[in-house]
């Protein structure tokens, strides 16, 4: 089947370059701070859901993690939910759900087994997955480095070393000299500080290593965005933020200055406020709060969206990641259903759009559970998978599902939508901004709101 024209898929939105970077706003607070009226988000907004290789596909070949999994210090691999097996019915789910597009990785790990050698076959695998894609009515947004490299890389120092800059490049221009053409939407690094701070949870790098680790991040992400722009000078190419509240510049900041000038759309992932000390019965054997306790402050996407679009005026935002983890799949501790906080959070970002905030699109993670960097426990898709007891591995829809679908056909909650949960006085998500400029209610005041 010939594949659809991206810019049939994602019309005026994220299709086109010259329609995403407005002119005439730099210098400009590209954020009124008076509520405008709830609005749809139109026919042009982009509704997806994300993925990654290792978390999905099964079958998974010699890497980092699969090293420290054999540890014995995370959970056993198994085969994740087999992704790379049952990837045509789960496309076939996103697209029911009205997604216009499918975020998914292109596993260094699986298609450069050896330093010299690529595998035809395992590029061949995901020549189908992405067709498979673009033949359901969606662009691929294809993610080159999420969080997993090989063996041998690992063998070599993996971010340690300087080296890993061009050995990551070598593979990453193979997949952008395979998909290039095909117009998919890009994400080099995802969540660089992130990554980070699991390759030191993993044994991979040391605390003294992270800002010269962070720099080859940097330099891989600026190097392979030219390369793709010299190819294909219309590609959209992004490295996603993964939020931190109330710390973002100190963690993110490093990255973001030596990339900002090499972004076509600022890529925001964003899951909780604030985290509080660890209470004992919520802890971790680390001491932290176990990721289901965490507090889920919807309007946190709103500080997130306006902080990015002060620091890039008249360029576009989307949220690449979003989404709440369960214990198992069992109810949440605060009451918070997945369909509710899908609800909220796209109330929150109708919100940022109607104050001036240009958000294009917006991915729900996941589409189904998947092996959460060491363990099963937490659970974040739209479909249950239960990889620990059922054999079959059979997709249970979530309330999310209806929930995620109805706010595709509707562009988003409707005008008089009210969330659940009120927004934090004095949040501290994005502090001073989120205290002194805070996000209301209509009618409310924001002295009356309690706080976390």
């Amino acid at each position: 089947m010939r594949e659809p024209n991206r810019r049939q898929v994602l019309a005026t939105g994220l299709a086109a370059a010259a329609a995403l970077l407005l002119p005439g706003r730099a210098g400009a607070d590209p954020v009124r701070r008076a509520a405008s009226a709830l609005a749809p988000l139109g026919p042009d907004f982009v509704w997806g859901v994300a993925t990654s290789g290792f978390q999905t596909e099964g079958r998974a070949p010699d890497s980092n993690w699969t090293r420290y999994i054999a540890t014995g210090a995370a959970e056993p691999y198994r085969d994740s939910v087999r992704f790379l097996d049952t990837y045509a019915d789960d496309i076939a789910r996103a697209a029911q759900l009205g997604a216009k597009s499918f975020r998914m990785s292109i596993e260094w790990a699986r298609v450069q087994p050896h330093p010299d050698a690529w595998d035809d076959e395992a590029f061949a695998g995901y020549d189908r997955i992405v067709d498979a894609v673009y033949a359901a009515g969606m662009t691929p947004m294809l993610t080159l480095d999420h969080w997993v490299y090989p063996g041998w890389a690992a063998d070599r120092g993996g971010w340690r070393d300087q080296g890993m800059v061009d050995d990551w490049l070598a593979n990453a221009r193979k997949v952008v000299q395979r998909y290039g053409s095909r117009d998919p939407i890009w994400v080099t690094v995802n969540e660089p500080a992130a990554y980070l701070g699991t390759e030191i949870r993993i044994g991979a790098l040391s605390h003294e290593q992270w800002p010269a680790a962070m720099d080859r991040l940097a330099q891989a992400h600026n190097r392979i965005y030219d390369d793709i722009h010299a190819a294909y000078p219309k590609a959209m190419v992004t490295s996603n933020i993964g939020y931190v509240p109330g710390a973002d510049t100190e963690v993110n900041q490093p990255y973001i200055d030596q990339v900002r000038d090499k972004l076509d759309f600022v890529g925001v992932d964003y899951y909780f406020g604030p985290t509080p000390a660890a209470d004992g019965a919520a802890a971790t054997s680390a001491g932290a709060p176990a990721m289901w306790e965490l507090p889920l402050q919807t309007e946190g996407v709103y500080y997130a969206l306006r902080r990015y679009a002060r620091q890039f005026p008249g360029k576009p935002l989307y949220v690449v990641e979003n989404g709440m983890p369960t214990e198992d799949g069992k109810p949440r501790p605060d009451g918070y259903t997945r369909a509710d906080q899908l609800r909220d959070t796209v109330y929150w970002i109708q919100r940022a759009k109607a104050d001036g905030i240009d958000v294009r699109g917006y991915n729900y993670w996941s589409l189904t559970d998947n092996y959460e960097w060491g363990s099963y426990t937490p659970r974040f898709g739209l479909y249950t998978v239960d990889v620990t007891s059922d054999p079959d591995l059979v997709r249970r829809p979530t309330d999310a599902v209806e929930a995620f679908a109805a706010l595709v056909r509707a562009g988003g909650v409707a005008a008089d939508y009210r969330p659940t949960r009120a927004p934090v006085a004095c949040s501290q998500v994005d502090p001073p901004a989120s205290c002194d400029e805070p996000v209301m209610l209509p009618g409310t005041d924001p002295a009356a709101t309690p706080s976390p």
